[in-house]
């Protein structure tokens, strides 16, 4: 779990950037920005813990967690992302 959790905290850190600092018709361009980086910051973080045993299973609880992670912010941040876009 110790490999898990980090992923986790930057995949939230990587939502609440893309919540605060980007405008709200880019936010579901760059929700799966964050889903990228957090499979790369998973494998990297993999690589370099010497225990190869279970390396399936952190790097799906790794990812699983990032998913779920994202499609709460999907479900909070799309509807904004999707009234900024509509226009009447």
């Amino acid at each position: 779990m110790r490999s898990v959790v980090p992923v986790w905290i930057l995949t939230i850190i990587g939502v609440v950037a893309v919540g605060v600092l980007a405008s709200a018709a880019s936010y579901l361009v760059l929700l799966p920005v964050v889903l990228g980086a957090a499979l790369v910051v998973t494998f990297g973080i993999q690589l370099i813990v010497p225990v190869r045993k279970g390396f399936v299973d952190r790097v799906s609880a790794s990812l699983g967690g990032a998913v779920l992670i994202l499609a709460v912010a999907t479900v909070v941040l799309g509807p904004l992302a999707i009234a900024a876009s509509t226009k009447i």
